[in-house]
């Protein structure tokens, strides 16, 4: 391939790529510009494990084990199939997971706030049924403490499991970053977010021996969908191998309980090789990283001037 089509492709990809996180061709939406504003360094900061894992690639793949590790509980996958708009607009989803996940990152503490306040009023009509393991009608709402639980459960052992696979060491390790994240939990109203590795992983293991996660016809329906969305072909090979990643990721249990085999293909290599084009393609920093330093700076020349 010429020097001058590789250029051409990955100007494509990095096109398709910044539309599909930011919703611009230019990688910076609108509210990126309120992470510059704030007069603090955030509940994290400069150095934190939570600005190593959420400002790392594996995030592309964490995204995606999440998204299928959250459907097995059935409290969150009915929230998801009666209220969600996910097969219609899975960008908009996306999108919006995205500025509250780069919010409370790298945001003050004041934008932090801001964004899981908003977070949790679309939480409150989130409200419905799904049948039990008996069969019997189950009530749920989004803002239910199980569930709010089980979403910062999942998320956090997702972005944390790829982050180990694909990325470089977490300052301070995995406690460090699982300590960190509970904030967040803590935010959108998870009652006992956990504060450890081990706590994280024994929680999921329990709800898994215990029976409350479980595959139904609404799972399956959602695992396909996942894994061949409407991205288009600019991005379609990428995702392939991502999902693929994202599935050989996942615990052996919980891919038997998801349906799914990992592929006999060497796709832990071949997510690598993904993630470092990707990272070709976008650079080294997310606009979203660079306004919090852009803060930072600013509030260390203020903090000198009135010296």
């Amino acid at each position: 391939m010429a020097k001058s089509e590789r250029v051409s492709r990955l100007e494509a990809l990095r096109s398709h790529l910044l539309t599909a996180f930011s919703g611009t061709e230019t990688g910076r939406p609108y509210w990126v510009a309120e992470i510059e504003l704030g007069d603090d360094a955030g509940y994290f900061g400069e150095g934190s494990a939570a600005w190593a894992v959420h400002g790392g690639l594996a995030t592309l793949v964490a995204g995606i084990r999440a998204l299928l590790m959250q459907t097995l509980h059935p409290g969150a996958m009915a929230g998801v199939h009666d209220w969600s708009r996910y097969q219609e607009d899975p960008l908009g989803r996306l999108s919006g997971t995205i500025r509250w996940l780069v919010g409370v990152t790298f945001g003050s503490t004041e934008y932090a706030r801001v964004e899981s306040a908003r977070v949790a009023r679309f939480h409150d009509r989130v409200v419905g049924s799904y049948v039990g393991n008996d069969g019997s009608p189950v009530g749920y709402a989004a803002g239910d403490p199980e569930l709010l639980d089980w979403v910062h459960l999942a998320f956090t052992e997702a972005f944390l499991g790829c982050h180990e696979t694909w990325g470089p060491p977490i300052p301070g390790g995995a406690d460090r970053y699982v300590d960190e994240w509970a904030i967040a939990g803590t935010l959108v109203g998870a009652p006992n977010p956990p504060h450890s590795a081990a706590e994280l992983r024994a929680r999921v293991e329990t709800l898994r021996t215990n029976g409350t996660l479980r595959r139904d016809a609404r799972v399956d329906e959602a695992v396909r969908f996942i894994r061949n969305p409407p991205l288009g072909k600019g991005f379609g090979p990428a995702y392939r191998v991502l999902f693929a990643g994202a599935v050989a990721s996942i615990p052996v249990e919980y891919r038997r309980l998801l349906g799914l085999r990992r592929s006999p293909l060497p796709v832990i290599t071949a997510t690598r090789i993904v993630l470092l084009i990707v990272r070709r393609a976008l650079g080294e920093q997310s606009s979203s990283e660079l306004a919090a330093r852009a803060r930072l700076a600013r509030l260390a020349s203020e903090a000198a001037a009135d010296r």
